[in-house]
């Protein structure tokens, strides 16, 4: 069992930005592809980016291509997500999945309790 906690979510204005942590506790997270989704009011759940176990290999939803970067820490046991120039349609609730299959933009078994972004304009 993983048990997964994100962190660092806020409210901000558009162009700023934020950094997300994803934590893990009973497993080791660089045992496993990690990725975040998010899910905004209305719209469907939505592959933001993931990334591979050594951290080598990542895949950026389009939306954020050029603004998002997620990146890991495996020694801190921490995946991040570094958002850049946000936008008021970044507005979300982001998750945490780990297992991710980054290639194919699916969600793996472990999910996080989720973390609040807000945009305003």
């Amino acid at each position: 069992q993983v048990h997964v906690v994100e962190s660092g979510g806020g409210l901000v204005q558009a162009g700023e930005s934020l950094r997300l942590s994803c934590a893990a506790s009973g497993r080791t997270l660089s045992d496993y592809d990690v990725g975040w989704f998010r899910l905004a009011p209305g719209k469907e759940r939505e592959f933001v980016a993931g990334i591979s176990t050594a951290g080598t290999l990542s895949n950026h939803a389009e939306s954020v291509k050029g603004r998002f970067t997620i990146s890991r820490d495996n020694a801190a046991n921490t995946v991040y997500l570094q958002m850049n120039s946000l936008k008021p349609e970044d507005t979300a609730v982001y998750y945490c999945n780990v297992g991710t299959l980054w290639a194919l933009r699916t969600p793996g078994r472990y999910w996080g309790q989720g973390t609040q972004v807000t945009v305003s304009s």
